[in-house]
């Protein structure tokens, strides 16, 4: 009788082990920001890069005219450079950005053309700003050569 007993309890923890433990998933908080935020895009001769952040800087989402599915020297175009644009704004508008201050750094041909894209998509541009670096003196020149 006792060994009976004993040989059940051994047959409900194994059981028990076998059982996973039951694992609790915690709710993705609804992120809600200002509807003003602040884009950047890096527009250079190869690639053009849409970076959508907070007024603080913190990234809300981002998106290139390579990871939208331009291989090669299509990426460095102006229509990559507006679907880039285009992605990115897709992909922040569930969270609330109406307004935007556009950043625009480089020399690539996708600047003009991801603003017409941040445009058409329904943000309201409120300031463009230029940030391309410019050198002032440049760096120092290479000696003359003498022969």
């Amino acid at each position: 009788m006792a060994e009976e007993v004993k040989a059940k309890k051994q047959e409900e923890e194994t059981k028990a082990a076998e059982k996973p433990a039951k694992v609790v998933k915690k709710k993705k908080s609804k992120r809600k920001v200002s509807p003003e935020c602040k884009i950047y895009i890096s527009a250079t001769y190869n690639n053009t890069i849409v970076t959508i952040t907070e007024p603080n800087g913190d990234v809300i989402a981002w998106s290139s005219a390579g990871s939208s599915g331009f291989k090669g020297t299509r990426k460095s175009t102006p229509y990559a450079a507006q679907v880039a644009a285009e992605n990115a704004i897709e992909k922040a508008k569930p969270i609330g950005i109406e307004k935007a201050h556009v950043f625009v750094k480089g020399v690539g041909s996708g600047r003009e053309q991801s603003i017409r894209g941040i445009n058409a998509s329904g943000i309201q541009i409120l300031s463009i700003h230029d940030t391309t670096p410019i050198p002032h003196n440049g760096c120092r020149a290479r000696k003359t050569r003498r022969i």
